[in-house]
């Protein structure tokens, strides 16, 4: 019976779970964004976007199951990217970890204030 070792370095740790985040999200982004892209700008024409399109949109809670994904990934994405930015500038292990929380806290703060808006979403004319 033979058992199989990870390779030597294979550590994981909080980096390879940000870097592996960060394609994940980049690649679930992909889909979303075109779809939203065509949809918005082909199909419907800038033009033609205004808040009573939104409010036809969301009836559906379907789409709005879509804003919110697109919402989180996009903005993690940028987070994450932003945090790399920030690690070229901060070289204490204790500052970086600070970084971490703070950049995480203000993602899931603002996730969920966007979240609540799609949620809430526009009144229906009555």
């Amino acid at each position: 019976m033979t058992t199989i070792k990870p390779p030597v370095g294979a550590v994981k740790d909080f980096e390879t779970y940000t870097w592996k985040w960060m394609r994940l999200s980049a690649f679930l982004l992909i889909p979303l964004v075109w779809i939203h892209s065509i949809i918005q700008a082909l199909i419907t024409g800038g033009q033609n976007l205004s808040l009573e399109y939104v409010q036809m949109r969301w009836v559906y809670t379907g789409w709005r199951i879509y804003d919110i994904f697109l919402l989180a990934f996009a903005f993690s994405h940028g987070i994450s990217g932003l945090r790399q930015v920030l690690f070229d500038f901060i070289e204490s292990a204790s500052m970086r970890r600070t970084a971490n929380w703070l950049l995480f806290a203000f993602w899931l703060i603002i996730t969920i204030i966007g979240a609540l808006a799609i949620i809430g979403g526009v009144r229906m004319p009555q």
